[in-house]
C-alpha cells in the first residue's frame, strides 16, 4: 500500500530514501526495454508481479496484483498514442492513490497535467531515457512507491522557458517559483534546502506562502502539495 504523503514534507508518511522491496506492474510494448526493466528491479530486489504490453492488461493486472507501484509506457497498443496513460489513470480510479510512474519518448506537458489531475500523489512522469541513469531512476521509483509526486526535470524547464501563468502564479516571487518547480520535481523540503542553499525554515516558509497565494488552505481531504504543482502545470 501506498504510504500517505505528509502536508508540507517530502511526501512520504515515513522517509521516502528508505529502500524496501517493491512488488511491481512493467507495462511496455517495447520487449527489450520491457524485459530490461524486468531484469534490473529484479537485481535491485523487487518482485516483478506482471509485465504485460498493452493498456488493457495493464488495468487488468492492476487490479489482480494491486502492485506497489506500476511502471507504464505512454504510447502502448492499442493506437500507440496515449493508450498506457489513460490506462493508467483508468487503474487508479478503481483502485485509488495506486502509485504510478509513467514513462515517455518525449516531454509532454499535458499528459503530467492529466496524471496530476485527481490530486492524489503517488505518481511520477520521466523520460525513458533517464531510466539508463539506474539509481536516479531507481530512486524516483522508491519515492513514488512511497506517495511523492515526481515530474522530470525537463517538464519543470519547459515551464519555466516561458509558458504562461496565471494571476495566482504571478504573484509569487523568483523565490517561490523555484521552489515550486523543485518541488514539481519531487524534492523533498530539505533537499530543496540543499539546492537552493537555504535553511529548511526558510522553505517552510515559502511553502506556506506559495499555499496561500494559490489559495490553498489546509484540508485534511487534500494534499496541498500536489494542488500547488497541479496548478503550476495548468498555468
Amino acid at each position: 500500500m501506498p504510504l500517505t504523503s505528509d502536508e508540507t514534507g517530502s511526501g512520504a508518511g515515513s522517509d521516502p530514501t528508505a529502500r524496501y522491496p517493491l512488488r511491481i506492474v512493467v507495462a511496455d510494448d517495447a520487449v527489450l526495454l520491457r524485459e530490461g526493466l524486468v531484469r534490473l528491479l529484479a537485481e535491485d530486489g523487487h518482485e516483478v508481479v506482471a509485465a504485460v504490453g498493452d493498456g488493457p492488461a495493464l488495468v487488468e493486472a492492476v487490479l489482480a496484483h494491486h502492485p506497489d507501484v506500476s511502471i507504464v509506457d505512454v504510447r502502448m497498443p492499442p493506437t500507440h498514442t496515449d493508450d498506457g496513460l489513460r490506462a493508467a489513470m483508468a487503474a487508479r480510479r478503481q483502485l485509488p492513490g495506486t502509485p504510478v510512474l509513467v514513462l515517455s519518448q518525449y516531454v509532454e506537458v499535458s499528459y503530467a497535467g492529466d496524471l496530476l489531475a485527481d490530486g492524489s500523489g503517488a505518481v511520477g512522469y520521466l523520460l525513458k531515457d533517464r531510466v539508463a541513469r539506474i539509481e536516479e531512476f531507481l530512486d524516483t521509483l522508491n519515492r513514488v512507491a512511497h506517495g511523492a509526486t515526481v515530474l522530470d526535470p525537463q517538464v519543470i524547464a519547459q515551464l519555466l522557458a516561458g509558458q504562461r501563468r496565471g494571476k495566482a502564479l504571478g504573484s509569487l516571487t523568483v523565490r517561490e517559483r523555484q521552489i515550486l518547480a523543485l518541488m514539481a520535481e519531487g524534492c523533498s523540503n530539505t533537499a530543496i534546502a540543499q539546492r537552493l542553499v537555504v535553511s529548511s525554515s526558510a522553505v517552510e516558509k515559502n511553502i506556506g506562502n506559495i499555499f496561500a497565494k494559490l489559495g490553498l488552505p489546509p484540508d485534511v481531504t487534500q494534499h496541498r502539495r500536489v494542488l500547488a504543482v497541479l496548478t503550476y502545470l495548468r498555468g
